[in-house]
Formats: C-alpha cells, structure tokens, sequence
C-alpha cells in the first residue's frame, strides 16, 4: 500500500514459491514431450511442443481460477492468493510460446503477415465445427497480454482499485475463449475424445468451485438460496440490529449484512466501530481481518485502516466507508446508511450508559 510506486520487496517466501512454480511447468514440459514421442508417433517435435506450451498454459488458468474460491473455503490456501500473480505472469509468457511456436508453424509460409493469416485464413465464422478455432485463442491471448502486464502495483495504484479489478476480471472472458479454442481445436483436429473430456470436466470444476463457494457465502450472509433476501429490521433512527458485544473476539470484527453490502464491526480497547468490509486494495475482506498496533488489517495482503475513520495511517491515503453505530446495553446497533469514506466517528464505548 501506499501514495506512491515502491517496488515489490523480494523475500525468502516468494523465492521458495517461485522456484516450485517454475521447476513444476519446466517438469510438466519434459514430461509431456517425452509421453508424446512415446505414444504420438504422428507428431514431430514442434508440434508436441505447440501443444505442451498450450496445454500447460491451459492448466495453470485452470489452477489460478480455482485459487480464489478455494481460499474462500479454507484459509489453507491463502498462501497461494498472495503469490498468484506470479502464477497468472508465468501463464501468459506460456500462452504467448504457445502462440509464437503455433503462428511460425501454421501461418508462417503463405503471402499474409501471419497474425493476419490466423484470422482471415479460415473465414468459416458461421460453422460450427468449422470455426476458426485459433482466432478465439488469438483474442483470449490480447486479454491475458493486459492482464500481465497491469499485474503490478503500480498499475494497481494508478488505475485505481475498482478499474483494475475490473480490469483483471477479464480472466474469466479469456477462460470462456480458450475453452472454445481447445474444444473446437480438438473437433478439428482430434479424432480421440479425450481432450474434449477433459476441457469438460476442467469447465465443471471451474463453475461448480465457484458455485460451491457463492451458495457457502450466501449462507455466511444469512441469504436464502433462492429469492431475495430478507430485508434488515431498520429502526426509527436507521439503524440495524447487528448482534451483541459478546458475539465479537478482542481486535476481532464481525460481519453484517447491511442494506445489501457487507459491514465489518470491530471490538478493540473497549470500543466498537463499523466500516466497509471491503479493502480498497483488492477487494479483501478487512472483517476477517484483525486491528494490529491500532489499525484494522486486511488479511489478505496487510493494507490498514484507523476503525473510527476507514483512513489508512498516514502517509498512505486509502479510504474506505464507515458507519455510525451506537450501543443498547451490550446490543450493537449499526447505520444502515454508510458514510462517505474517511468519515470520522465516535467509537461506541462498551459499557458506557
């Protein structure tokens, strides 16, 4: 976090990290061209090598779509949620090897450029079966060129959070465009049913992880599986009724549902104050965060907030909503109506008549 661009501080973590992630593909390269000399015998070098860069490119964004959901269910993968960009830059240089080795090979010895020749080559856009295939390829990979190549901070920074990450959720666009492009590729090119299979049952873990882990959220919010759900008993004031002051761990928050967005309610020092759940970052969530030397702490990648402004410590300037609460007995009652970020409110005292 912070007001200006600061390189990302190696440490041993990410070397460790790193090394597995590179030793695993540069292993699954090797394997896949020696199973292939041994079971292809149609297939010379450059074409099981096409194929081992595509496919290894292909699995990685399998992997890399599963971690977000898998780290909505167990905190276990977290880890792999901090060090995904590195998996998701890794992809992109995989798919672009693929793209290289793919162009020279198909595209390479007729009178067009050959990125012109991938697309007007083959002008069967109304066929099914006959789709040009490397076209869908030829857009994801455009998709995942801007995705690498905004992974950093510093576009992070300059973009802004909410564009950035809409930026970035054109992974699943560029998923939908490979799954065509393997898919319509095996058609064409592939009499065994095995990689269509396979694409299959790699699209059904995909949706149903990510199904899995909306209907596991919906629960946490208390939200019925089908139908809108019940709306919050709004007092005269407009405030909510959240819970009690026991229902809350020391510098620990607790999670409301409040007119439809997710509210974070902090106990520390004998207080308790509410702000956005959602961290300007990437959108982490702070309420399952905790407040260290004083400031709320995503528990995603450690960006701060004060709990009675939603101000990051100086000099850092994010902000984020907050919401007025108040105290009944040990009852917390909370705002229904968030704050412009960085408002200051009084904490409310516990204990304090």
């Amino acid at each position: 976090m912070g007001v200006a661009y600061k390189a990302v501080q190696w440490n041993r973590q990410k070397f460790v990290y790193d090394i597995i992630l590179l030793s695993t593909v540069v292993f699954y390269l090797f394997c896949f061209e020696g199973i292939s000399l041994q079971f292809s015998s149609d297939l010379d070098l450059k074409g099981i090598w096409i194929r081992a860069f595509g496919s290894a490119a292909f699995i990685l964004l399998h992997v890399i779509l599963s971690i977000g959901p898998l780290s909505r269910l167990s905190a276990k993968f977290l880890p792999l949620l901090y060090n995904r960009r590195h998996m998701g830059v890794t992809m992109f240089i995989l798919a672009l090897l693929h793209a290289r080795d793919a162009l020279a090979w198909y595209h390479d010895f007729g009178n067009l450029e050959p990125i012109v020749s991938l697309f007007v080559s083959n002008t069967h856009y109304a066929d099914f079966v006959r789709f040009p295939f490397e076209a869908l390829g030829g857009v994801a990979l455009v998709i995942l060129f801007l995705m690498a190549a905004t992974s950093h901070d510093f576009w992070l920074t300059n973009l802004t959070a909410p564009v950035w990450k809409a930026l970035h959720m054109g992974v699943y666009l560029a998923y939908g465009l490979l799954v065509g492009h393997v898919v319509l590729g095996a058609l064409e090119t592939n009499t065994h049913p095995f990689l269509t299979l396979a694409v299959g049952v790699g699209f059904v873990w995909i949706v149903g992880i990510h199904l899995m882990t909306s209907l596991r959220e919906a629960q946490k919010d208390g939200a019925p599986l089908f139908g809108k759900p019940a709306k919050a008993q709004v007092d005269a004031d407009g405030f909510v009724h959240v819970g009690s002051v026991q229902d809350i761990p020391e510098n620990r928050a607790k999670i409301a549902v409040i007119a439809g967005e997710r509210v974070a309610i902090f106990k520390y020092d004998g207080q308790i104050s509410a702000i956005s759940n959602v961290c300007q970052h990437q959108n982490g969530p702070l309420g399952e965060g905790k407040v260290v030397d004083g400031c709320i702490t995503c528990p995603w990648h450690g960006y701060q907030y004060l709990p009675d402004s939603g101000i990051s410590p100086p000099p850092f300037t994010e902000k984020i909503p907050t919401f007025n609460v108040k105290l009944q007995g040990d009852q917390i009652l909370v705002s229904a109506k968030p704050n412009l970020p960085g408002t200051p409110v009084v904490p409310a005292v516990i204990g304090q008549v």
